[in-house]
């Protein structure tokens, strides 16, 4: 008769812990912190999207419209009506890449500059205010789990048996 080993009784303390429930509370936590930023923004007159493509320029200039989609995890579709505004707004513009006639270059205008710095600076003002309120342990803790969440996440996307979305 082969010899198993025992499998040992789940831990008390890891059932009284939903990972559905922890779910839910993310979400929850991400409207939240969401509507918040969102009002704030509106309050400088930008949209979260918005604001969303003038801190990704002010982090790396010259991105194509299709390199933004992809960094904001957005079509390319979604980002041509919004670089479009932009544009007509005078905070973003399109320049030729020379060699590429089909592809332009997205820069901030100063008027862009300026508005994402704003922007950038009542984020941190809010952060602050939240999560920098935190203990630098519990900080450190929770970008942990964080990261490890998020490649978890990653490796669910890569998986080849993945169901396709619709």
């Amino acid at each position: 008769m082969p010899r198993t080993r025992p499998v040992p009784d789940p831990d008390p303390a890891d059932a009284a812990v939903d990972p559905l429930r922890v779910w839910f509370r993310f979400i929850r936590l991400n409207r939240r912190v969401t509507a918040a930023m969102s009002g704030t923004l509106r309050g400088i007159g930008l949209s979260i999207p918005q604001f969303d493509v003038l801190s990704t320029l002010t982090e790396r200039e010259g991105l194509t419209q299709q390199d933004l989609a992809a960094r904001l995890y957005v079509t390319k579709g979604n980002v041509s009506g919004l670089i479009d505004r932009l544009v007509e707004a005078g905070l973003v513009e399109r320049r030729p890449i020379p060699g590429d006639r089909r592809s332009h270059a997205l820069h901030l205008t100063p008027a862009g500059a300026d508005l994402a710095a704003q922007g950038l600076a009542a984020q941190a003002a809010y952060v602050g205010r939240t999560l920098g309120r935190l203990g630098a342990d519990d900080l450190a803790a929770f970008e942990g789990l964080v990261l490890r969440w998020r490649e978890l996440a990653r490796s669910e996307t890569e998986r080849p048996d993945r169901p396709k979305a619709d």
